[in-house]
């Protein structure tokens, strides 16, 4: 049958869509706008007890507030203002969240003053410090295939002088690259980023929510989901997932899970589609106390990454798995979130980085050894929050290393100890030490959350939908789009947008990736910037 000959032809179809991130939930908000499916036709499977994977805010004053790690956005996220323009507030159903967060960004502008921090005062960052060889590098590097770059480290791009730079500094710090990352991912957020170049030192054009993205994007995509009747089926785990792949095509015909701990199989017929998130960053993230560290790693026998590994099984185009999930030394990094019941934390910051709450973005201790950065957010960061109570997050990129005054792992560190570690390289030990009984510092450790930037050849990831397959579709920051950068919602989103257009055969194609290298302006402006 035609969809185009029959108005309601989607309406009679039904989807399942596995993982409940923002793949999962921009894919559902297409399946019902665009196709015109009906809300009730679509469920969706979550192996945790909430929506919103990596875009999360749990917690509360008391018990101490909780972001496992923070996206930034920028103007040129087309996809993700797309699926926001048309989801409204749960303050104002006559307000989008788009417009929201453009209202928010006009009044709450990012211009950090002080991005960079050693021996506990500011750094001058108006250069990049690049040499001639690190541009030459550079220029290599943006005129070389990916193909030509499979497996390859940054650090066995750049010399050694590279990774001294302020650049490398902002760089590594802002994105969470690590030297050993692939270079096919930098050589992405060189291109697909080279508009912020000349603004990078201050993190101009960086766009933030009004409060923690769950409260500001999830929540209301998942009000809006409900309002349309989409079923969800939460602490559900799919374990496995039948196909029949044969000369005609590859077809999902059976669905596996675990639905509260009790087995249950789903068939599918010739009118269901199946979508599945594949991977996830923030899978089997372990939090500690104020008084505890997070509790060592261990692998699940269930969960998005058992999945994947068993669906590659099924077929070489399903990808490979092992590449991203094996090397969690690699992957790892911490992030901490501190709830305040006292201003003097914030009351100092704001003097001392001259950026109010908000304004500023990252702080990153360049001395640091676990290159530890802080984020003061706008308060409230939660819509929860009260009155009187202050919310800041923070990350270290080397949680393996030792600290600089506490002479432990980052890892094995209580909330009181990261937070004793980040105030002596403040200098104002002694200022917050009468106020500590007054902090609840929340530790997260993070096997997974670097892992879609390990070394990678292009074939390591699938296509969002297979050659051959007639039913399904595969989402989330472990699939290939072309050109976009992962880490980023707007790759979630897109991967959405790519796999409801295409398996429907939707007369429609997934908005464009910008460009900003095909703007002589942007190019000239980018060139100045890097021989700052």
């Amino acid at each position: 049958m035609n969809p185009d000959s029959e108005p309601d032809y989607y309406g009679m179809k039904k989807a399942i869509i596995v993982g409940g991130g923002i793949a999962s939930l921009a894919s559902a908000v297409y399946l019902i706008r665009e196709a015109g499916f009906a809300g009730a036709n679509i469920r969706i499977l979550e192996q945790d007890k909430i929506l919103g994977g990596a875009l999360d805010g749990s917690g509360s004053a008391d018990e101490g507030y909780l972001i496992r790690g923070g996206r930034m956005h920028e103007e040129h996220f087309v996809c993700t203002w797309d699926l926001l323009s048309g989801i409204p507030t749960l303050d104002d159903p006559d307000k989008s969240v788009l417009a929201e967060i453009l209202e928010f960004n006009t009044r709450v502008v990012t211009c950090s003053i002080s991005r960079l921090v050693k021996d506990g005062k500011k750094m001058d960052v108006s250069s990049y410090g690049l040499g001639i060889r690190d541009r030459i590098d550079t220029l290599r590097l943006l005129l070389s295939s990916e193909d030509s770059l499979a497996g390859k480290r940054i650090d066995e791009w750049f010399s050694p002088r590279f990774f001294t730079t302020v650049f490398w500094l902002l760089w590594s710090t802002t994105f969470a690259f690590q030297r050993w990352s692939g270079i096919i991912e930098m050589r992405r957020y060189f291109i697909r980023f080279i508009h912020l170049l000349p603004g990078f030192n201050q993190l101009k054009g960086i766009m933030r929510t009004v409060y923690n993205q769950y409260d500001s994007i999830i929540l209301p995509l998942e009000s809006w989901l409900r309002r349309q009747s989409v079923r969800f089926s939460l602490d559900c785990t799919v374990t496995d997932i039948d196909f029949a792949i044969n000369k005609a095509g590859k077809t999902a015909t059976a669905i596996h899970l675990l639905n509260n701990g009790v087995s249950e199989t789903i068939s599918l017929s010739d009118n269901d589609y199946l979508f599945v998130t594949l991977g996830s960053m923030v899978e089997n993230a372990r939090i500690g106390t104020m008084m505890s560290p997070a509790p060592p790693v261990t692998r699940p026998s269930t969960g998005a990454w058992a999945l994947w590994k068993k669906l590659a099984q099924r077929h070489t185009d399903f990808g490979r798995p092992e590449v991203f999930c094996e090397h969690i030394d690699q992957s790892k990094w911490m992030s901490f979130t501190v709830t305040l019941k006292d201003a003097t934390f914030f009351s100092f910051m704001e003097t001392f980085t001259g950026n109010t709450a908000g304004t500023g973005g990252l702080v990153t201790l360049s001395d640091s050894n676990w290159l530890m950065s802080v984020v003061l957010a706008h308060q409230p960061h939660f819509a929860n929050q009260p009155d009187g109570v202050f919310v800041f997050w923070g990350d270290g990129l080397l949680p393996n290393n030792e600290g600089n005054y506490v002479k432990k792992k980052m890892s094995d560190c209580c909330g009181e100890e990261i937070l004793t570690e980040l105030f002596s390289h403040l200098q104002i030990m002694d200022r917050m030490q009468a106020v500590m009984s007054e902090i609840n510092c929340l530790p997260c450790l993070m096997p997974y959350i670097d892992s879609q930037f390990l070394p990678r050849a292009v074939e390591d990831r699938p296509r969002v939908v297979p050659e051959g397959s007639t039913n399904f579709a595969f989402l989330g920051q472990f699939v290939e789009v072309p050109d976009d950068c992962v880490f980023t919602v707007e790759y979630s989103v897109r991967t959405a947008q790519t796999a409801v257009y295409s398996l429907l055969d939707l007369d429609r194609e997934p908005l464009p990736v910008y460009q900003g290298g095909h703007d002589i302006g942007v190019l000239v402006n980018a060139f100045k910037a890097i021989n700052r």
